[in-house]
């Protein structure tokens, strides 16, 4: 059995923990069951992108008749859209695995590991045990318990990228943000889309009036139904596949039927896999792996963080857990993961953007004041002729600190960030208005919307 001072599971954010590890002259050994860089890389926030920013070109100019333009996409190449996501991806690990190969001190272990004793994993039948332990180890999709779900072959965020060919239709099952950004990208693509949601309404964590608004603007491009509980999944005669739902208010019976089915309903964490109880590492009744303030874990000298613990699974949560934990290692003054500015944004069609509390959230600890504007009370919105896209915020009445702020339309990922900013520093929202806002352009919106508060 081969001793390290620090082993470190995943290859993603956990990159970060073997780089101070490395810098620091430690023995470190790199776990991962591949493909190496994790998620973020992967699956997740790079070839996704890569796919919906093609797809928000096309939607831009099918709306241009809105602005007295008239333009015609004559052709939209999917095999070239996959194939360049697919290509970048592929550059990515090359890179990485280049660099993992030539680092001195870091040995790296390819394959599904499990713990084995405390402190003690077999990877590939190799023992190795480490002093400190960093579990990065990520999330899968979630699969419902459907009928027949076990006989089909359907797509999730991952498989989907392996498309060799545009589906004509597809079914995807889930209303989050996964099922608001691939049915914006297959929409795009030209494919019949069909989004099934057991809830209420589509992104239910996101504030009822971006729900409300993202919703009317996907239903000119696609069929939406919530409040649908699907029960079972089966392979149609000849091609394609359908799928049986119950309309949870009249109970009514549904049935879908479509080339392709994608499943996003949500991620489930890896720890399962790393059987981490056999090191003393508690899980909560979800799978996740328990860890307080500091990231420490259940057993001392093992931290977790990242999608493994499901606090807020966005990589950039992820990294920022990561220089936390691996403070905390090394420092006897220890510091808080704090997520009270924590960002998110969805890139679907139009983009939504939200950083702290809803409006719902802070009303229970909080006497708030709320403030809304649209696009169009800026003059760069009424140029864009934006008059649906708003923005909103809510502020502490005492501190007048902004407690939560929520955007959708176009670059809200862009203009939050000031606001984020400015949570982050435990500013006050005067903290905005000191800084010259250039005239027109859409941050203005910002200080609109504070200047729009209001007693709900």
């Amino acid at each position: 059995m081969k001793e390290y001072d620090v082993v470190v599971i995943g290859s993603g954010a956990g990159m970060i923990i073997v780089e101070g590890a490395l810098s620091h002259g430690l023995k470190v050994a790199l776990v991962d069951k591949g493909p190496v860089g994790g998620t973020c890389l992967n699956v997740g926030c790079i070839p996704s992108k890569m796919l919906i920013y093609p797809a928000d070109r096309i939607a831009e100019i099918e709306e241009a008749k809105k602005l007295g333009i008239d333009a015609e996409i004559t052709n939209v190449d999917f095999t070239f859209i996959m194939e360049r996501m697919r290509r970048t991806v592929q550059e990515g690990q090359e890179d990485m695995r280049r660099g993992i190969k030539v680092t001195s001190d870091l040995d790296f272990y390819e394959g599904e590991g499990h713990f084995t004793e405390e402190y003690t994993m077999e990877v590939n039948g190799r023992r190795i045990k480490g002093q400190k332990l960093f579990i990065a180890s990520g999330a899968r999709p979630s699969i419902p318990p459907l009928k027949g779900i076990e006989k089909i072959e359907y797509l999730t965020n991952e498989t989907v990228l392996n498309l060799k060919k545009r589906p004509e239709s597809i079914i995807i099952i889930g209303g989050g943000y996964i099922a608001a950004e691939y049915g914006h990208f297959f929409a795009a693509m030209g494919t019949d889309v069909t989004i099934v949601q057991r809830r209420d309404r589509l992104v239910p964590n996101e504030e009822p009036e971006i729900s409300e608004l993202l919703t009317r603007e996907m239903v000119k491009r696609m069929t939406i139904y919530t409040n649908t509980e699907i029960s079972e999944a089966k392979k149609k005669k000849g091609t394609g596949y359908t799928i049986i739902g119950r309309d949870k208010i009249t109970g009514e019976e549904k049935e879908f039927t479509a080339e392709q089915i994608m499943i996003a309903t949500g991620r489930k964490s890896n720890a399962d896999l790393l059987k981490v109880e056999a090191t003393g590492v508690e899980t909560d009744e979800q799978g996740y792996v328990k860890v307080n303030d500091y990231l420490e874990t259940s057993k001392e000298n093992i931290w977790a963080l990242g999608d493994a613990i499901g606090k807020h699974m966005f990589r950039h949560v992820a990294n920022h857990e990561a220089l936390v934990a691996w403070h905390n290692a090394i420092h006897t003054e220890k510091v808080k993961m704090e997520y009270r500015a924590i960002p998110h944004a969805v890139f679907s069609h139009p983009q939504i953007a939200s950083v702290g509390l809803t409006e719902e959230q802070a009303r229970k600890d909080y006497e708030i004041l709320v403030g809304k504007a649209t696009y169009s009370a800026v003059a760069k919105g009424e140029a864009m002729l934006e008059t649906e896209s708003f923005a909103k915020a809510i502020v502490d009445k005492q501190s007048q600190k902004i407690l939560g702020f929520h955007i959708i339309g176009p670059y809200a990922p862009i203009l939050i960030q000031e606001v984020i900013t400015t949570m982050a520093n435990e500013r006050d929202m005067i903290f905005i208005a000191r800084g010259m806002h250039i005239h027109p352009a859409l941050p203005e919106l910002i200080l609109v919307t504070l200047q729009n508060l209001k007693e709900p």
